[in-house]
């Protein structure tokens, strides 16, 4: 056999067309399938759910190993309207963060007594309107209560079940949860509606009294780690944006639904 010399630029240029190949075949032949593999969200869990003997606080049922809450009751709503919230929970520093402008549409999910909802409201007027949003009419009741008593007129009260929150598609500039989404004893389900009612882009909020810091004065299963909340996010069309840190007790994680 005799052995041919190979021409460098010869051999190089090859070599670099094999490449450029595989890369084009990366991307759009094999590799795409793969891209749009990692696009899509984790598969959820099968069963979903377990059921468990469980704490005096949680509800027996288990959702990626984290037990839910107890909900508050409308009988507990002084408890969101007491003075030290303003120092422990910051909501005028909170709602800054959030950036809100004249026009949007927001959905306070878990509004409780509209503690933050009128707050929103004022920020996003004119043009703009809150979703007061809780499965509790006792609470919705309150809530219309202290809009009014503001002198808001730029809240709408929504009775959502524990499954859907009943808002209407692709209308949600942002939604958030203020120590809220713990207690959601369908939180699969319900965030998988609350992503149809998000614009493409929308963003999700959620304030959560910080997991990982032991000594903050709140119930363990009333507490969640940022860990936690991105792992029951990933089986969603959402993807994360950032996680901020100013709060005294809380993070506030923001995500946003993928377009």
């Amino acid at each position: 056999m005799i052995l041919r010399p190979v021409s460098a630029p010869s051999f190089w240029r090859r070599r670099v067309v094999g490449w450029l190949a595989w890369l084009s075949l990366a991307a759009f032949g094999s590799g795409h399938a793969l891209g749009a593999e990692a696009a899509r969200p984790t598969p959820a869990p099968d069963p979903l759910y377990e059921t468990r003997p469980g704490s005096f606080d949680g509800i027996g049922k288990w959702f990626l190993g984290r037990e839910i809450a107890h909900f508050m009751t409308h009988q507990g709503a002084m408890w969101l309207e007491r003075p030290e919230r303003e120092e422990e929970e910051q909501p005028a520093r909170l709602i800054e963060a959030l950036k809100l402008k004249p026009g949007d549409v927001v959905a306070d999910i878990g509004a409780g007594s509209g503690y933050l909802s009128w707050r929103m409201a004022k920020r996003v007027a004119p043009g703009g309107r809150v979703y007061g949003n809780d499965i509790q009419p006792e609470m919705l009741a309150i809530l219309r209560t202290n809009v009014l008593a503001h002198g808001v007129t730029n809240v709408v009260t929504v009775q959502g079940t524990v499954l859907d929150p009943k808002l209407p598609p692709s209308s949600i500039d942002l939604a958030i949860f203020v120590d809220v989404y713990h207690e959601c004893d369908h939180p699969y389900e319900f965030i998988q509606a609350l992503c149809g009612a998000l614009k493409p882009g929308g963003r999700l909020v959620f304030v959560e009294y910080r997991g990982e810091e032991p000594w903050i004065p709140i119930k363990a299963l009333h507490k969640m780690t940022e860990a936690q909340v991105r792992k029951e996010m990933a089986l969603h069309p959402l993807e994360w944006v950032e996680t901020l840190h100013f709060l005294p007790r809380q993070h506030v994680i923001v995500f946003q639904r993928k377009a």
